[in-house]
């Protein structure tokens, strides 16, 4: 099996785990293949978690749910030092925490307090905890796909801008349509009796195959200077439109241009070519920008989305000669 067969088998799988979400499935393969992390929004019973879960399924690695709750502790998620007794003597020892696995799902991490969002930084940007002065390296498949319900607001804790940067990209999940939600009933009455098992998992070591390839994906000079140039759409709108500039409140940080040629890449790989495109970039900008925008009061006041601020932004911005 080669890399870009292992990555066919695991979208086929995801998919027909959690039917009618092929959307969330090619996202969440991006993200995998980008080395990124995710954050996951929509309604309760969307199968959010069902879908990162089945990532895990097909995959060779350690799977580990958070749920987080106004109540949980740093150390709960990090880990901490456990002293135990050893011929009289007290020894401490490191304990792991959930964070310690391959692909965290992190459901309703807008739960969490301020203290276990910051403690999660940490891990999502320099894959390692440090507890008690002493930095302990996470795997090197790491992945956190957190989840959030966007209409429940009792109890929550809004992510703060610095974390939200840290996500490679903001993916919304949808209902499904019917057909497809007659076919999930009828597979989860299914599963009730029948235990769902994969048979053929696939090796870490395809993944990591696969992040090498996607790197080598080529993007034009051309591309590239428009994918920059829509980075700075949305740091200096004015430049583009007085339109523009009402409705922005601050652009994207530096971190979305690096998420948006990577995405882009993973794209382009998936889709068989060589190159990175137009069409690649349109396809993954607003998971990309989606949760970076800031919007101003004014947009706000005239129920302004920021998917409908990107559209504007792709209007506005003048495509690369050579497409």
């Amino acid at each position: 099996m080669t890399a870009r067969e292992s990555i066919s088998y695991l979208q086929k799988s995801m998919n027909k785990f959690t039917i009618g979400q092929e959307h969330i499935v090619d996202r969440l393969i991006i993200g995998l293949l980008a080395d990124g992390n995710m954050l996951v929004e929509g309604l309760p019973g969307l199968a959010k978690t069902r879908v990162v879960r089945s990532m895990s399924d097909v995959i060779e690695s350690k799977f580990s749910r958070i749920q987080f709750t106004p109540d949980l502790r740093p150390l709960e998620v990090m880990g901490e030092e456990r002293a135990y007794d050893e011929n009289g003597k007290t020894v401490f020892r490191f304990h792991k925490g959930a964070i310690f696995g391959n692909i965290i799902l992190a459901d309703e991490i807008n739960r969490a307090p301020a203290r276990v969002q910051s403690a999660m930084l940490e891990a999502m940007e320099e894959k390692q905890v440090t507890v008690a002065g002493v930095t302990y390296k996470l795997p090197e498949l790491f992945i956190v796909m957190a989840t959030q319900n966007p209409i429940e607001q009792t109890g929550t804790f809004p992510l703060s801008e610095a974390q939200k940067d840290r996500f490679l990209m903001h993916v919304k999940i949808t209902y499904v349509d019917m057909e497809s939600e007659f076919q999930m009933v009828k597979m989860i009455q299914d599963e009730k009796y029948h235990e769902k098992v994969v048979t053929n998992k696939i090796p870490q070591e395809f993944i990591f195959a696969a992040r090498k390839e996607v790197v080598d994906i080529q993007v034009s000079d051309e591309t590239g200077h428009y994918m920059i140039e829509l980075v700075f759409s949305t740091r200096y709108p004015l430049r583009y439109s007085r339109q523009l500039d009402m409705m922005i409140e601050v652009g994207v940080s530096p971190r979305a241009s690096l998420a948006l040629s990577q995405c882009a890449q993973a794209h382009a790989w998936m889709k068989g070519k060589s190159q990175v495109d137009v069409q690649d970039v349109h396809s993954v900008i607003h998971d990309v920008f989606r949760h970076r925008l800031l919007l101003s009061e004014h947009a706000l006041t005239n129920k302004k989305t920021n998917d409908e601020i990107i559209d504007i932004i792709l209007e506005q911005v003048p495509l690369p000669k050579s497409s």
